[in-house]
């Protein structure tokens, strides 16, 4: 089969396609031919080495979590799926998923069948996006319905996802962005929006019961600044919420990482059947783009995911 192989540590000029061997399956696994993979931040961070969890990881390697594609073969433990199934997942996250292939063995756990109304992109596009947002408002901020909302970055890959899914759960959700995303992101529900490129947050925004940051160092205390007395931030970019307390010492605040669930997407396939949650693929690119892919993505001015195809 046709993959994406990472010879070294680096830039994108360590990737190139290669045919390597099919994966075979364990008896809780299924055999996934790829239609779609989707990249993330995380997977420039991997490819560079600078992540945790890049240790996971030895060379030459096939990174990637996000894909979607057609069930071809079952372990025989598996009781969910059978062959010819539409599924989708975020695959083994933060261990080596080995999306950016044509074949993928995934745990049967890590997936849930692909809603009828995505299309593959759409769904590569969603796993780990969508599981980190919905995890972040609901395991961890404990968002109920009548909160009042921020979202930092609520364009972006995430964001995006984020404020479907808070309004979903029945927040009044305000969103940040540049100016350019304000059609965008009024689009997605948010009750306000704040061009951040133009204003201070924390001059427009008080008395806030959950933020969800998604933007990291530059926005996290003015996160902290808009909460109220025991409000909770929750952040996927900043971890040292010791310097966020000093500050706020009367708020919440944790950094997160997401992880991996079939159950948890079979809940938000309920939210995208209902049309609530509309995944934004901003570009498809063949595999042979992937280093296009990693640099635009590392540019952090996307709107919605990229997806690629072999």
């Amino acid at each position: 089969m046709k993959a994406v192989v990472l010879s070294d540590w680096g830039g994108v000029e360590n990737f190139a396609i290669q045919d390597i061997a099919k994966p075979t399956i364990k008896p809780d696994e299924v055999l996934v031919n790829v239609k779609a993979f989707g990249v993330n931040p995380a997977d420039f961070k991997t490819r560079t080495g600078v992540t945790p969890y890049s240790k996971n990881y030895s060379h030459p390697i096939v990174l990637g979590w996000d894909m979607a594609g057609e069930v071809v073969d079952v372990g025989n433990a598996v009781t969910d799926f059978t062959v010819g199934d539409a599924v989708y997942g975020m695959v083994n996250f933060p261990n080596p998923g080995n999306a950016y292939a044509e074949y993928v063995a995934a745990p049967a756990a890590h997936l849930a069948l692909k809603p009828t109304i995505l299309s593959f992109e759409e769904a590569a596009a969603a796993p780990l996006a969508v599981l980190t947002a919905w995890q972040a408002l609901t395991e961890h901020g404990h968002l109920k319905a009548g909160d009042k909302v921020l979202i930092q970055a609520a364009s972006g890959g995430v964001g995006h996802l984020g404020v479907q899914l808070a309004k979903a759960l029945g927040a009044y959700v305000i969103g940040t962005a540049s100016g350019k995303n304000e059609s965008f992101v009024r689009s997605l529900g948010a009750d306000e929006f704040i061009d951040y490129t133009q204003n201070k947050v924390e001059e427009l925004v008080s008395n806030v019961d959950l933020v969800f940051d998604t933007a990291g160092i530059d926005t996290i205390f003015a996160s902290a600044k808009v909460l109220k007395p025991a409000g909770r931030l929750i952040s996927i970019a900043y971890g040292d919420m010791e310097k966020v307390l000093a500050v706020r010492p009367d708020i919440h605040a944790e950094r997160i990482l997401v992880h991996t669930s079939g159950d948890d997407l079979r809940i938000i396939n309920r939210l995208i059947d209902d049309g609530k949650v509309k995944i934004t693929v901003s570009e498809v690119l063949p595999a042979s783009q992937i280093a296009d892919a990693h640099q635009k993505l590392e540019s952090r001015r996307t709107t919605g995911k990229i997806v690629l195809t072999f």
